[in-house]
């Protein structure tokens, strides 16, 4: 998606059902999902694994939400925080969630 102030990957993973009507995916609501913004929060990662391990996954549930909806996946928002062993900043010394470019 993009890279961090050190120049480490922000990565995106987008899963849904991509074999259908390109047309048919323009028209899916999507759904964004990401974690690890405060480094702390290691229980996040967890938690995205077990959402990824679903999604992908060979469930009827996992395979009907790919038909549906398009998810866009952050798994870490902050590796420069996570690298560094900070809590809550990132690399700037900013709280993710409480500073924003344009909100």
């Amino acid at each position: 998606m993009c890279h961090s102030l050190a120049g480490n990957p922000v990565d995106m993973l987008t899963v849904t059902t991509f074999g259908s009507d390109p047309d048919e995916i323009k028209r899916r609501k999507a759904c964004v999902i990401s974690s690890r913004v405060h480094p702390g929060e290691t229980g996040s990662q967890f938690m995205m694994k077990g959402i990824i391990d679903y999604l992908v996954g060979p469930s009827l549930g996992a395979r009907i939400l790919r038909d549906n909806f398009i998810f866009k996946i952050v798994p870490m928002v902050n590796p420069d925080g996570v690298i560094n062993g900070n809590t809550r900043c990132s690399l700037a010394g900013v709280d993710l969630n409480r500073v924003w470019l344009d909100p």
